[in-house]
């Protein structure tokens, strides 16, 4: 009887040290891993096409906005009416217009555009990079839509 209870006690003893073992390296590559780039998403920004004073077209944006180290999501959500404002105020003031189309925005200049108030609004390097997600123009004509 002894020796069966010996036996079970090693059975029982090597399988906790190999759930042990298997644990610690799961741990381990817990702390490798580097954790996920944090993101906010802007829907439904739609900003004016406007070309020889005139307002031509709108275009429905959305947006991700990749968050820079140390900000965190919760305080960039609290932020995102001013910057839809801030943005929508820049779109008015200096059109994010390409020079060929009047169905689509200048992505380089929206993109350094909401940096710019992002850093004053939030922080600097609150936000790292804006990826355009799409385009949706209101009416789907070209440049010469006289």
């Amino acid at each position: 009887m002894q020796r069966r209870a010996l036996i079970q006690a090693g059975a029982v003893l090597t399988a906790s040290m190999a759930a042990a073992a298997v644990a610690g390296s799961a741990r381990a590559s817990e702390k490798a891993a580097p954790p996920a780039a944090a993101f906010v998403n802007m829907t439904g920004v739609g900003l004016p096409v406007i070309t020889e004073g005139r307002v031509r077209n709108y275009v429905f944006i959305v947006l991700k906005l990749h968050l820079g180290p140390g900000h965190t999501v919760e305080a960039v959500r609290a932020k995102e009416a001013y910057l839809r404002d801030a943005l929508i105020r820049a779109g008015h003031r200096t059109p994010f217009v390409l020079p060929d189309t009047w169905v689509a925005l200048d992505t380089a200049a929206l993109s350094a555009s909401l940096i710019r108030s992002a850093s004053s609004l939030i922080g600097r390097g609150a936000v790292a990079r804006v990826e355009v997600v799409s385009q949706t123009p209101r009416r789907r004509t070209g440049m010469q839509g006289v």
